[in-house]
């Protein structure tokens, strides 16, 4: 077998949170490597995305800017260029901002960045199998067209989503039964909308959205008129930046068989290039009681979820005004897995943590996300176990060092949405992703530069913080 050595950091999936600890690894100075199973980098952002939050949630309910770092230089790279709009913050929509950019440009944008920082890559290699010297990783055994390969490093970072190099580690882990997972979805996208129409349908027709939630923030107490009558003041497609409900159209869909009742219907938004906009459907096709670490079961998610997309776009053309020509450009090659293992660090973030906006000494990123939302197959698509839990005051959490090193395993580290928390806090979501990821990219260039392992690191993390702080993320001045 091939043995590849002499990288100081491994970095195990070239996802959302895989591109950011590969290029804060390298800006660390750090000789590293990403190894990426399909031949794309990007992830949930470009491979089985965009999801809608892709850019959501930079600022928490306060106005108070939490995350930059890559984040911020990403947006900022494609915005210059055309290619994203800016941060939008209606003041309809209270805590939920966000900011769109094209995902097939952002895919590009990171291959240049992994030039620009002399990252070493590894495409179209699964890694299958760990190396490990008693309870220490060494590094990952791939599979390819070459054969099987040894790969090692000094610190291995995990950002494949699933936790997959970290089980195989022997590292303990959570994940739920199956019928109790969140669903996994197909998303697709079309041109060819007809934006006036559908803004007139929607003006005339408020009631058939899902608008009451905007109520739900502290930037303002709007009866429900008010919001309407602040709805009805919008001119373009983009500051609303997603639609759900045609609640009437949905339940006729359902009593006729035209619509699969397997999700809710809505879209959110794609910028192009020239100022098109295009309407991407993230959540009308979804698959529950399938487990994302079963192939069997991950095999048959994606054929039906193929099934209800055929079902999903002939209704839409056929029901939603403004629909009636358009097209779809772009069906998204694998699911993305909404939810897997959450691998168990030194530390487990909890709900109350978010709820709490607690902080840590040992910080190295921020979220405000709710706590406890989950998806749900069904025509409401997002259900909860109970309503959401906001942070208290609408500021937001710390993400400490210590959810990023599992327990009992040496030279590992774990970033992406499998990082070590309660469900109710779970960081799956793409911001959150590359927070971890870039934290970790950092934390692993300075131990192997160092020669000590992750877990020792927690003892003093102030190098570490000062360094993120300079490639731009935010850990400190916020409630």
């Amino acid at each position: 077998m091939h043995i590849s050595d002499g990288y100081d950091v491994v970095v195990v999936g070239g996802g959302t949170s895989g591109v950011a600890a590969a290029i804060s690894s390298a800006r660390t100075g750090a000789n590293t490597l990403v190894i990426e199973r399909i031949g794309a980098l990007g992830g949930q952002m470009n491979v089985s995305g965009p999801p809608g939050f892709a850019y959501a949630n930079l600022y928490n309910e306060r106005g108070e800017r939490i995350i930059g770092g890559m984040v911020t230089e990403t947006h900022e790279r494609l915005l210059r260029d055309g290619h994203a709009i800016p941060h939008m913050e209606p003041d309809f929509r209270g805590w939920y901002t966000f900011a769109y950019v094209d995902p097939d440009w952002w895919g590009l944008l990171i291959f240049e960045m992994m030039r620009e920082n002399h990252v070493n890559l590894l495409l179209r290699s699964p890694a299958v199998d760990v190396i490990m010297e008693g309870k220490t990783i060494k590094g990952v055994e791939v599979e390819n067209v070459s054969g099987r390969q040894a790969i090692l490093g000094k610190v291995i970072i995990d950002c494949t989503g699933e936790g997959e190099i970290a089980a195989r580690a022997g590292a303990p882990y959570e994940i739920l039964p199956k019928d109790k997972m969140e669903p996994h979805s197909l998303a697709f996208t079309a041109d060819g909308v007809n934006w006036p129409k559908v803004l007139d349908y929607i003006k005339r027709n408020p009631q058939e959205f899902e608008f009451e939630r905007f109520q739900e923030n502290t930037r303002h107490k709007w009866t429900y008129a008010e919001l309407i009558a602040r709805i009805r003041r919008i001119d373009s497609i983009e500051e609303f930046g997603e639609i759900m409900g045609y609640r009437s159209l949905k339940i006729k869909g359902i009593e006729t068989g035209e619509w699969h009742g397997f999700s809710g219907i809505g879209f959110f938004l794609i910028p192009r290039e020239g100022g098109v906009i295009q309407a991407h459907f993230q959540h009308s096709s979804q698959v529950g009681d399938c487990d994302a670490t079963n192939a069997e079961d991950l095999t048959h998610g994606e054929i039906e979820c193929r099934r209800q997309i055929v079902i999903a776009w002939k209704f839409i053309k056929k029901r939603l005004p403004g629909f009636e020509h358009a097209y779809i450009t772009r069906v998204c090659p694998e699911m993305r897995i909404r939810e897997g293992r959450r691998i168990t660090g030194d530390y487990v973030l909890k709900g109350g943590d978010v709820i709490e906006e607690r902080k840590f000494p040992d910080v190295i990123g921020k979220s405000a996300f709710p706590a406890g939302a989950v998806h749900v197959v069904g025509p409401g698509t997002l259900g909860t176990m109970k309503p959401p839990d906001v942070p208290k005051t609408g500021g937001s959490h710390d993400i400490p060092y210590r959810c990023l090193v599992p327990r009992g395993i040496e030279d590992l580290l774990v970033a992406g949405k499998a990082v070590s928390a309660q469900r109710e806090a779970y960081q799956r979501f793409l911001m959150q992703t590359m927070v971890t990821g870039q934290a970790a990219g950092v934390a692993a260039a300075l131990c192997a530069r160092d020669n000590i392992s992750p877990r020792m690191l927690e003892s003093d993390v102030s190098e570490l913080q000062r360094i993120l702080v300079d490639q731009g993320a935010i850990l400190t001045g916020t409630h």
